[in-house]
């Protein structure tokens, strides 16, 4: 198939930036590093007993770049990443609009910018996302309702998806298991049915498939006009085949491609590996983006 100039609806500040690189220390991290990431961390650990200490180098902006031009990414988003410890009870990230508009200049525009949301926080994170869109240029937000320990459809996050409407930005949420040891009952996609319906005109993206609830994912996006889906966290080989199956078929117009920041080359090779029509992986990997994140681009 020709060359596809992909979005990547979903990448993450800790690809392309080590300023936040202390956020990965936090004790949701370090968890991961021993349960889920362990065989990660083994193949980088020096010995026996420091595969907690084995990580990523820091973000790089400049390598994201040039493996952007060698895959055939045209934009990558980031948001501001506001994470919540449960386990210390205070934020684990929390990037700031300047430092969002640094690395947009640098990248040239190739990075969307995006807000993101605290629960506890409600005044300052809307207001901040209001700044953020009137000023900042940002075009979307992201939210982890499981890492504060709440719903999906908890009234506290009712403000965020008011103010995502008002504003025109769609709001991008992070449904099924978190990787960390989060209370992430309260994300399984079912609990964002009622939303979409007192919510009809703002644009859901629920991101990371909604594993273990894939059938539920795959049902609200099918089901309601105002909500997608994004398949990043997980390795395109590693996709439940009924996802890979939505994709050929009923949700080709309504599911798009992200990385997590995994890795461009590896995600987007084995994304066009997938059994696919050559013209639903073009829909994934660009003209949904563009239409649902209203891009000012050629599909």
């Amino acid at each position: 198939m020709d060359a596809i100039k992909a979005i990547d609806i979903q990448n993450r500040i800790v690809s392309v930036s080590s300023k936040y690189r202390g956020g990965s220390e936090s004790y949701e991290t370090s968890v991961m590093k021993r349960t889920i990431m362990k065989g990660a961390m083994l193949k980088r650990a020096s010995k026996a007993g420091e595969e907690s200490k084995a990580a990523k180098p820091g973000g790089n902006l400049q390598k994201v770049l040039a493996e952007m031009d060698e895959v055939g990414v045209e934009l990558i988003f980031i948001d501001q990443f506001k994470l919540w410890s449960f386990h210390d009870q205070k934020m684990r990230f929390n990037v700031t609009l300047d430092d969002l508009d640094e690395l947009v200049t640098e990248s040239g525009g190739k990075i969307v910018p995006g807000g993101s949301y605290n629960p506890f926080r409600m005044k300052e994170s809307l207001e901040e996302l209001d700044i953020g869109v009137k000023e900042h240029g940002l075009k979307y937000m992201w939210f982890h309702p499981a890492s504060y320990g709440i719903r999906l459809d908890d009234r506290r996050n009712y403000p965020l998806y008011a103010k995502c409407l008002e504003l025109g930005i769609p709001v991008t949420v992070q449904v099924g298991h978190a990787a960390e040891p989060l209370p992430c009952e309260g994300s399984r996609p079912y609990y964002m049915d009622i939303v979409a319906l007192e919510f009809p005109d703002l644009k859901i993206v629920l991101t990371h498939t909604g594993w273990p609830w894939i059938e539920e994912w795959i049902s609200l996006c099918w089901k309601h006009p105002n909500v997608y889906g994004c398949i990043n966290a997980y390795y395109p080989k590693d996709l439940n085949p009924a996802i890979v199956k939505f994709m050929d078929k009923a949700g080709r117009d309504k599911v798009m491609w992200g990385t997590n920041g995994w890795g461009l080359k590896r995600c987007m090779e084995e994304f066009l590996e997938l059994p696919i029509r050559d013209e639903c992986k073009k829909k994934i990997l660009r003209d949904n983006a563009i239409e649902v994140f209203n891009l000012n681009l050629e599909p």
